[in-house]
């Protein structure tokens, strides 16, 4: 059948794992600490803390302030990893959100997240940021000018490409392309540091002198501060997408969270110090580039390395985002809330190639478009939606079964914050700036029910589907990773 839905006897375990001695086709356990922390801090430092922190200073009134958002959403994103990580050490699936909604709450609501996440969010996430690398890789090639939009979807939709073959040859070289950028960018973040940090020293610190005066404390406005830095931090989830390919998870997943996110919370403050070192807040707030600006103030002829460090991390950014979001198309199609096609894996590279070539497909197909940007905008929106209902689910387990194993636990006022937060950022921006996009992401949302009822709940399935999914899988060299790679 072209799709399935998987029957367990204890819907919170897999049913994934060796049996009767027999070896199943199945990814590779290849990721391990130092490729988890890579993965997290890869994905997380993208084009954001390069590009949007005058949003934060805009929205917030002065520096000091916008430097308590930045400290605030890395506090969150540290207690949503805990969180996770608890949930990852009871569920040991890939899949991150999508199979917590599944175990805890059913097929339905996991489905509308699958369905949502799939078509849209992460494709979309996916084109956005490679578009922000095509914008920076090219730069050099028209100085003194804008570059082309047709340059810019060219470059984009050929960094998809390349990301789509290295990750679909091997686990192995797509976690050493993600070690290599963020070493890369971490590099570019400590350049900037240590130049705020001479600058502090040489006495620039006037745009520091009366930080708080002129701050805002609309509810709105401190909400839409919140989702500019929280874009920032986004891929804190990452590790949780691939779960069944990490090395020892139980121990892997919290120690890599509690390493990555603290890493990334400092280097953001530091950062946004030495530019406001550099930058009086008027200048960094007329900056369309923020690290540029500051390249050229500080570094002066070496200012060409500030466009090809964003370059390089949101190259860095997009393999990550790649990574986990055809995990979570593999996971999702698996469980039977996909075509089956895209629960298939590589036979020789065991790479889950087909759902990695549908998110490519799709990003492919919203960068030529282009009529993307809206959605993107309201990412945090439907992320914190998303968020929020896992949260939920996990503050079900640790009230209602306690005695589920688990190798890590999270107090439970963690989760708690982490919930009272997320109803905030989903009901903050309706309030305060009611608009019609809500409403269309909503109705994008349930439309999944049409889908939902025939082909998984009725399980109506045509046959033109299964002689595709014969002819894909002839192709494209893949078998459904339930089967004896014997």
């Amino acid at each position: 059948s072209t799709m399935r839905e998987r029957k367990t006897t204890d819907p919170l375990h897999s049913s994934t794992e060796l049996s009767e001695g027999k070896e199943k086709l199945r990814l590779k356990q290849e990721v391990g600490l130092i490729s988890g922390v890579s993965l997290i801090a890869g994905t997380m430092i993208g084009s954001g803390i390069f590009m949007s922190p005058q949003w934060v200073l805009h929205h917030m009134g002065n520096p000091a302030s916008s430097l308590l958002i930045w400290a605030a959403c890395g506090l969150l994103a540290m207690f949503g990893a805990l969180s996770y990580a608890e949930l990852g050490t009871i569920i040991k699936e890939s899949g991150g959100e999508y199979i917590y909604i599944l175990r805890i709450f059913g097929s339905f609501p996991a489905f509308l997240f699958a369905y949502t996440s799939v078509i849209l969010v992460r494709p979309a996430s996916l084109a956005a940021v490679c578009l922000s690398f095509a914008e920076y890789a090219i730069v050099p090639f028209y100085p003194g000018c804008s570059s082309p939009q047709v340059a810019i979807k060219c470059t984009a939709a050929a960094c998809i490409v390349i990301l789509t073959i290295i990750n679909c040859l091997n686990v192995r070289l797509a976690t050493s392309v993600m070690n290599i950028f963020t070493a890369a960018k971490l590099l570019a973040l400590l350049v900037i540091v240590v130049g705020g940090l001479v600058l502090l020293a040489k006495g620039q610190t006037q745009s520091f002198q009366n930080g708080f005066q002129g701050t805002t404390a609309g509810i709105g406005a401190v909400g839409v501060a919140f989702y500019q830095g929280l874009w920032s931090y986004d891929g804190w989830n990452n590790l949780n997408y691939v779960t069944e390919e990490l090395k020892k998870p139980e121990v892997t997943l919290p120690r890599a969270v509690m390493i990555a996110i603290p890493l990334v919370t400092c280097l953001y403050l530091l950062v946004n110090v030495s530019y406001l070192a550099a930058m009086t807040p008027s200048e960094l707030l007329s900056s369309g580039a923020v690290a540029v600006t500051w390249g050229d103030k500080v570094l002066g002829s070496w200012a060409w390395l500030m466009s090809l460090s964003v370059a390089l991390s949101t190259f860095g950014s997009s393999n990550g985002t790649f990574f986990s979001g055809g995990r979570m198309c593999y996971t999702a199609a698996r469980e039977g809330h996909m075509p089956d096609i895209l629960s298939m894996a590589h036979v020789r590279c065991l790479t889950p190639s087909p759902a990695l070539l549908f998110t490519s497909a799709m990003s492919i197909i919203m960068i030529i478009s282009g009529n993307f940007t809206s959605i993107v905008n309201f990412f945090s929106f439907m992320a914190w939606l998303f968020y929020g209902m896992t949260i939920s689910g996990l503050l079900y387990l640790k009230i209602k079964k306690p005695e589920l194993p688990r190798s890590y636990k999270v107090p439970i006022i963690i989760p708690i914050i982490v919930l009272m937060a997320a109803v905030y950022l989903v009901l903050a921006p309706i309030i305060d700036q009611p608009q019609k996009e809500f409403l269309y992401i909503v109705l994008f949302i349930f439309s999944g029910i049409i889908f939902y009822f025939p082909l998984v709940r009725f399980k109506y399935h045509p046959r033109f589907l299964q002689r595709v999914t014969l002819h894909l899988q002839l192709l494209l060299e893949v078998a459904p990773t339930n089967k004896d790679a014997n």
